[in-house]
């Protein structure tokens, strides 16, 4: 019984601190109405993805992980998609480590971060339920998703999806019934970079 209880301790410590390390690639969104959303960075050179519908604006103020804020200039936005791109200008930022959205299997355990409700850098765990554009009560039939067991709720929006080892594997948009979240995958966020010559 010891020993379980001391493999469940490193394994909780693991996890948190997993967490407290990602949040540093995370950053705050101002709609400037609507309260805040979620972003990604995405790259060290100051490019933030977020969803499309947290982008009210042509200037979202951006607030960064070090507490700073930036206004952001918005480089794309596919409102089919929900994904925008935005441009901040600062220094010395962090951005994810994106892993393959392809290799995800089911089961595996997932966090949400994001700013529900307003808590900044709030964390919410669950695990993989499948992925794919076969998903039940899909809001976008065509779109691929990655669908996960736990609540994204307001302020989660554009949020990370990460894994257990804290890589980018999804950006958080929209529930699908009472408890199952639905994340774009990173493949899809890297196409519409592509397209978008980013």
């Amino acid at each position: 019984m010891e020993a379980t209880t001391t493999l469940l301790e490193h394994l909780n410590n693991d996890l948190a601190s997993v967490v407290q390390l990602v949040r540093q690639s995370l950053v705050q969104i101002s709609n400037g109405r609507r309260g805040a959303g979620a972003g990604v960075i995405w790259r060290d050179d100051g490019v933030v993805i977020t969803n499309a519908h947290v982008v009210r604006r042509q200037s979202p103020e951006v607030i960064l992980p070090d507490g700073g804020t930036s206004s952001a200039q918005v480089l794309a936005l596919n409102s089919d998609l929900d994904l925008a791109a935005l441009k901040v200008s600062a220094e010395s930022l962090i951005p994810f480590e994106v892993r393959d959205s392809k290799e995800l299997m089911p089961g595996e355990w997932v966090f949400a971060l994001g700013h529900p409700w307003g808590v900044p850098g709030a964390a919410t765990g669950g695990v993989v339920i499948g992925f794919g554009s076969k998903i039940p009560e899909n809001p976008r039939p065509h779109q691929e998703w990655i669908a996960v067991n736990l609540p994204l709720r307001p302020g989660h929006s554009g949020g990370a999806l990460v894994d257990a080892q804290g890589r980018l594997i999804g950006i958080n948009t929209i529930m699908s019934g009472p408890s199952v979240g639905l994340a774009i995958p990173t493949h899809v966020v890297e196409g519409f970079l592509l397209e978008a010559e980013i």
